[in-house]
């Protein structure tokens, strides 16, 4: 026997529109679980209701990035802080010749010079070499010889050819008489900005130039510039130096071949644990930051309407039938490990 209905009954696939459906009976966390009725279900109206403005399911992306970032930055200098730690007490054993020359202390020079090399990976490219924390990308700050202000600001009228990449990329920057240092670097960093390097005056108010730490590489090896014969040669491109700072932490210079320089490894790996742990306490107070940012941006409820809520979805969950499947679904809706994960790390 074949039973027919006398209606079509109405499909919902549960989560398809829990974003802007109607609260049912309070158990999917909307807003009026406080004064919702666990019997009676509630037909989703998409059209008619308006959508969550908060909640996990329109959580802010860059909030998370920016946890992710700092929780990663932290991870890379807590355990290298260890290492520095672990390096500082073999060290000082080693001086105090309460340790044996077993190779064990040359190891620990070579883990912790490994871990460095691999920073801007294992911090997620937000550690620059100065260990400065950044969820925009980490830099790299030059000089190039011969870019000084005291020559710049010397000499009549000179057009600069600078080239980026290879000669495929020329930018002119225009010199003349009577120009501030601030206008120099100005001009400079108006013509290269479109090759992504950026010119600046330091706090020592020398000329500085800054690129991404990925592009470094290529813009050290490739940087060319060709003058009018005032402050640089005529003729073709010529290639320049460009250079860094001496680095803040340098453990390929650490050794261990004698006393002395045991001495002098132990000095420098004293001033690079200090680095860290002060590096430590920057990239803390960024997720004090972010995480103040997530109480703003976390949906707002009261406890007394949030133990309303609770009640209603557990009440309507233990009813057998569509009811408390819908419920449930609605209430997940939307919910991923990753989300769940980031809330995690803010406890």
């Amino acid at each position: 026997m074949q039973i027919t209905s006398s209606s079509t009954p109405q499909v919902i696939i549960p989560g398809a529109n829990a974003g802007n459906a109607t609260s049912v009976d309070g158990t999917s966390l909307g807003l009026n679980g406080e004064n919702a009725a666990t019997a009676t279900p509630v037909t989703p109206t998409p059209n008619s209701a308006a959508p969550l403005r908060r909640g996990l399911n329109n959580w802010d992306q860059p909030l998370q990035g920016d946890i992710s970032g700092a929780q990663q930055a932290l991870d890379f200098l807590e355990q290298s802080a260890a290492q520095l730690r672990n390096l500082k007490a073999d060290l000082s054993a080693r001086l105090a010749n309460r340790q044996r020359a077993d190779g064990a202390l040359e190891a620990r020079v070579r883990q912790f010079s490994n871990s460095w090399r691999n920073r801007s990976t294992a911090s997620g490219g937000t550690l620059d070499a100065k260990l400065k924390f950044s969820n925009k990308g980490t830099n790299t700050s030059f000089t190039v010889r011969g870019m000084n202000l005291a020559n710049l600001r010397n000499g009549g009228r000179e057009v600069l050819a600078i080239s980026l990449g290879g000669g495929q990329n020329v930018r002119s920057v225009v010199l003349e008489p009577g120009l501030s240092d601030s206008q120099i670097a100005q001009r400079f960093d108006e013509a290269l900005a479109p090759s992504g390097v950026r010119a600046s005056l330091n706090d020592d108010g020398q000329l500085e130039f800054s690129t991404a730490e990925s592009q470094w590489s290529n813009v050290r090896d490739t940087i060319a510039v060709q003058g009018n014969g005032i402050r640089f040669p005529t003729g073709q491109l010529n290639r320049v130096k460009a250079e860094t700072a001496p680095p803040d932490v340098d453990p390929d210079s650490w050794s261990t071949a004698d006393m002395e320089a045991i001495r002098s490894s132990l000095q420098q790996v004293v001033q690079a644990l200090a680095k860290f742990e002060q590096s430590i306490a920057s990239v803390h107070q960024a997720l004090a930051q972010v995480s103040a940012r997530v109480q703003n941006a976390a949906p707002a409820a009261t406890k007394n309407g949030m133990d309303q809520v609770a009640q209603n979805f557990v009440s309507t969950t233990k009813q057998p039938g569509y009811q408390s499947l819908l419920s449930i679904t609605s209430a997940l809706a939307g919910i991923s490990r990753e989300r769940v994960m980031s809330l995690l790390r803010l406890r």
